[in-house]
């Protein structure tokens, strides 16, 4: 019997132990059936050591797992890497040693940049250990050395608003402008290279991860896309999924948050709250979660509606996006607030 056999079955006795707190799925045939995916939302296959590396322009290469990306630029110097998830692991050095190979340049990292601190796109850090110079914004510094992570060790270099990082006569622009996804998350543009890396915002070809990509800054998230087209760029890494980004693609997630943004700001005045309160009477969380769930169908299914097959997975997460945004609009822009007479 092989290890791997040996060790889910170990696995299963000790669950089997276990009282079950809730049902679990019997099979597959049980689970929702969902939207076929576009085939433009698809990237290229992975190897069979489960990644694919791909040149963005000249000497930007990109990586991804199908799930996430990175990016790293070789110099005469080193290389420059563009976050390490840690889902792609060692494969990143695996994909730069065979770029390196394939060109004739150095394979060793010099530098580490970080789009922003959260462990899903940095998590893979330390595998280049104390040698590396890791940059990042001052709010990821403070951030880190908050979550004291080993395999994220803090940025060497900061920087407030604005950093040129030259490496091996190349030139990157790194920038800071405001509060979007996380409060540390950066513009990172390669202008000779024609492409914007701009992590956990647009996702190209599929709609955000659940509620909103889990933003932070619900306002800052719905300005970042406008931010993005002011850069001159042809390429766009999202930091997701398993393909580069066009300019199109950011146009066409705009017009999809708009559209819910218009949905929701519709969705405040039409819905009548009167029947939900007078249902569930004291029980005020009943009524206020019942109400919210009829603003968000209303939201959300003309949108969903629209994007089928325009967007991968609209009918998936459209309707949690909504409701981030339903109580962003009403929060933050006041839409839909009463004054007690």
């Amino acid at each position: 019997m092989s290890t791997k056999r040996r060790t889910f079955l170990a696995g299963g006795a000790a669950l089997a132990a276990v009282p079950i707190l809730g049902e679990l799925p019997a099979n597959a045939e049980t689970l929702p059936d969902y939207a076929p995916i576009p085939p433009s939302a698809l990237g290229p296959a992975v190897n069979e050591q489960g990644y694919f590396v791909g040149r963005v322009k000249k000497n930007l290469y990109w990586v991804t797992d199908s799930t996430y990306q990175a990016a790293f630029l070789t110099t005469k110097d080193g290389v420059v890497l563009f976050d390490a998830p840690p889902s792609i692991g060692h494969n990143l050095q695996r994909a730069i040693d065979q770029i390196a190979a394939e060109n004739g340049v150095s394979n060793k990292v010099t530098h580490l940049v970080y789009s922003h601190h959260h462990a899903d796109h940095a998590g893979a850090s330390s595998l280049f250990g104390k040698h590396v110079t890791r940059i990042g914004h001052a709010e990821n510094e403070r951030l880190l050395a908050r979550d004291n992570d080993p395999t994220r060790p803090v940025p060497d270099v900061t920087f407030e608003s604005r950093r040129t990082l030259r490496v091996g006569g190349e030139r990157i622009e790194l920038a800071y402008h405001g509060t979007n996804h996380t409060p540390d998350n950066i513009y990172i543009h390669f202008p000779d290279h024609d492409t914007l890396m701009l992590v956990d915002v647009n996702l190209p070809g599929w709609v955000p991860f659940d509620f909103f990509n889990i933003n932070e800054d619900v306002p800052g998230s719905i300005a970042a896309p406008a931010k993005a087209l002011s850069y001159p760029w042809k390429h766009y890494i999202g930091g997701h999924i398993g393909r580069l980004g066009t300019r199109q693609d950011m146009v066409v997630y705009r017009q999809y948050i708009d559209d819910i943004i218009a949905g929701v700001k519709q969705a405040l005045a039409a819905v009548d709250p009167t029947p939900y309160f007078a249902k569930y009477g004291n029980n005020a969380w009943a009524a206020v979660k019942e109400y919210q769930a009829a603003q968000v169908r209303y939201a959300s299914e003309p949108v969903i509606k629209k994007y089928l097959g325009v967007l991968a997975a609209a009918d998936v997460y459209t309707a949690t996006t909504t409701f981030l945004i339903l109580e962003s609009v009403r929060l933050d822009l006041g839409e839909g607030s009463q004054i007690h007479p």
